[in-house]
């Protein structure tokens, strides 16, 4: 069986509970996720992206 979840719903999920179980404060949540789209529009995006790829492969048990 297979289930496919929107990116922002499972940080969503992570992100509530960190905030919930973490006692991380809701600014610090809001300011990672920034700091996320900031990321995402520097130099650095390529490779952020490609170890994200390759992260994920891992875990899926599909070696690269």
């Amino acid at each position: 069986m297979t289930i496919t979840l929107p990116l922002v719903f499972v940080l969503g999920v992570i992100a509530w509970a960190a905030i919930k179980f973490l006692g991380i404060r809701l600014w610090a949540a809001v300011v990672i996720a920034l700091f996320g789209f900031w990321l995402a529009h520097t130099f650095l995006a390529p490779a952020v992206e490609s170890g994200t790829r390759s992260g994920v492969q891992i875990v899926n048990g599909k070696h690269i």
